[in-house]
């Protein structure tokens, strides 16, 4: 299918889903002790109850913005579409942010009203003093006592008795949402990055750019309707939101929601899912429980020796639902050892890379066609060029293409400088092949330079070091030496996976200074495999664990500065 002919909007999506396949299945979700299942067609009456209650509240669509600040589940998704679905944008957050980050990210979008989780009320009422703009508070779950009840002169309401007087007045509440139609061109969602480097900024995301980016999608992997989506990572993020919401919208096809990270395994089993999206360390926790029962079973190491690889598989996917077909794994680079072993038992492994400003997929593997160490090619539609390549052929990858954002909100210099002559600039570091493969190296703002101006990629130093059984988190970090005014030199922290060094002292954990040296020991011996200019020269060991984003990429702006003497 040409760009061209996709569905213009996210309204677009859900209607077509509707007409074309009304009772096919569009959520399976976890309700008391039971699975439940929604249709399209239900989905879609939800739809109008959530509008209809979004039309007493007064919101201006194409004018206010709607914060939804909530766990997955079916309500993300019904107030999200009855909202986009009628042009007003929707600011996701993460539920797990700060009081600070809640009250950046509504103060800068100027939410007018925020959907919340009942258990973050108390969240909210200490962000209130701080957000004279918001107008209403929604709050999802939990009991139905105070309904209009005024706290700091904001009126919080309860989610379903909303829905429950929408219901008794549909006739008049559906105008609101069937009055109100998107234009491609208006914004869908605002997206706050991550923060790995720095404050969030509100990236726009219009309609066009999902549903490009959607397409882009199905023309590069062949899901089809009769997927089934594993949902668990969160909706909040652009690439959970795009490959496990728009693309199974886009194609009428199955989205179930594991109830938490802690029951994967028994809701892989119940839901049998053809699809799970997941992000590295997730990977690397499904290969680290795997792998072991391959090497500790000789039928199976047999098996892969005489190439029949077809039989392990089978088991590896059985232990998962029995039907995963496809699992792909985006939002940090995928280590390389992680994803050759999946590679080399069958397991359909495909890595992408994207970027919240692209709606977010701009690299696809695919596969049957893929090069270790390289992502994959750049998805159908989108332009792309390397900006000052080195020596060995690596810059700044910057594209253009219809699923770039508008800008980012009501800051007008940071989306000056998000662009290069028309380009977006992604600040990541890549390198292509001849064959039109693109090799990720790192961020470019944490390139690290030293004295003698070699460029070493704190990236790459990581991988070699959290290859060691010992090491369970890793940062690589620029420092400046003392009397030193120019380059800088490499730092590492590391925190120890106690488990595993308690297994190697017979069941004892060590005293504390002997886990550091061990550390330390790890670190010089997986640094030894790099050139020596690459090798970090000071190390440091902290029981606490990094920090790291909703996708799990180290917050490395924290870090920054802290090595320097």
């Amino acid at each position: 299918m040409n760009l061209k002919e996709h569905p213009p909007t996210i309204r677009a999506l859900i209607e077509q889903a509707v007409a074309q396949s009304p009772e096919a299945i569009a959520q399976t979700f976890r309700r008391g002790a039971e699975w439940v299942s929604c249709s399209y067609r239900n989905l879609y009456d939800r739809i109008l109850l959530v509008a209809g209650a979004t039309s007493e509240l007064d919101v201006q669509p194409k004018r206010d913005r709607v914060a939804l600040m909530l766990e997955n589940g079916p309500q993300w998704q019904e107030i999200y579409l009855a909202h986009a679905g009628a042009g007003v944008a929707v600011v996701p957050l993460d539920p797990k942010l700060q009081l600070a980050e809640v009250v950046h990210i509504l103060q800068d979008s100027q939410s007018a009203v925020v959907y919340l989780a009942a258990k973050l009320k108390e969240l909210l009422l200490n962000a209130l003093p701080k957000l004279p703009h918001l107008r209403h508070v929604v709050l999802v779950g939990g009991d139905s006592t105070n309904h209009g009840h005024q706290e700091q002169g904001c009126p919080f309401w309860n989610y379903e008795l909303l829905i429950e007087r929408a219901a008794q007045a549909v006739a008049t509440t559906r105008d609101w949402f069937t009055g109100n139609i998107p234009a491609a061109g208006d914004v869908a969602s605002i997206l706050y990055t991550s923060g790995t480097t720095g404050q969030p900024k509100g990236a726009m995301l219009s309609h066009a750019n999902f549903c490009a980016n959607v397409e882009s999608t199905i023309q590069t992997i062949p899901f089809n309707k009769n997927d089934n989506f594993f949902v668990i990572l969160p909706l909040f993020h652009a690439y959970s939101f795009t490959a496990n919401f728009m693309v199974p919208l886009r194609l009428g096809a199955r989205m179930s929601f594991a109830q938490s990270i802690r029951s994967v395994s028994e809701d892989l089993q119940a839901l049998c899912p053809t699809v799970l999206m997941a992000v590295p360390l997730m990977a690397e926790k499904m290969y680290a429980k795997i792998m072991p029962r391959i090497k500790r079973s000789f039928m199976a190491r047999l098996l892969l020796l005489l190439r029949l690889k077809r039989i392990v598989l089978r088991k590896v996917i059985a232990g998962m639902g029995g039907k995963i077909r496809f699992f792909g794994v985006g939002g940090a680079p995928c280590p390389m050892d992680i994803f050759i072993g999946f590679r080399k038992i069958g397991f359909p492994i495909v890595e992408g890379y994207g970027i919240t400003e692209c709606a977010p997929g701009v690299v696809y593997g695919t596969l049957h066609d893929y090069t270790p160490g390289y992502v994959g090619r750049l998805i159908p539609g989108m332009t792309m060029r390397l900006k000052d390549p080195d020596e060995h052929g690596v810059g700044e990858l910057q594209v253009k293409g219809p699923n770039v954002m508008l800008g980012y909100f009501n800051n007008p210099e940071m989306t000056a400088e998000a662009f290069d002559d028309g380009w977006f600039r992604t600040g990541d570091l890549c390198a292509i092949d001849k064959k039109g493969f693109i090799a990720i190296r790192g961020r470019k703002k944490a390139l690290i330079v030293n004295r003698e101006g070699k460029n070493i990629y704190p990236e790459e130093v990581e991988q070699a070091i959290a290859l060691h059984p010992l090491v369970a988190d890793v940062v690589v970090l620029g420092y400046h030496a003392k009397n030193e005014t120019s380059g800088e030199r490499i730092g590492v922290i590391v925190t120890p996976e106690l488990d595993a060094i308690k297994a190697a002292a017979n069941g004892t954990e060590p005293p504390w200074a002997d886990i550091e040296q061990t550390l330390r020991q790890a670190v010089l011996t997986q640094s030894a495999t790099l050139a020596e200019f690459k090798r970090p020269r000071k190390i440091i060991v902290q029981r606490e664990s990094l920090q790291r984003t909703s996708t799990q990429k180290v917050r490395r702006v924290i870090y920054e500065g802290t090595l320097d003497e």
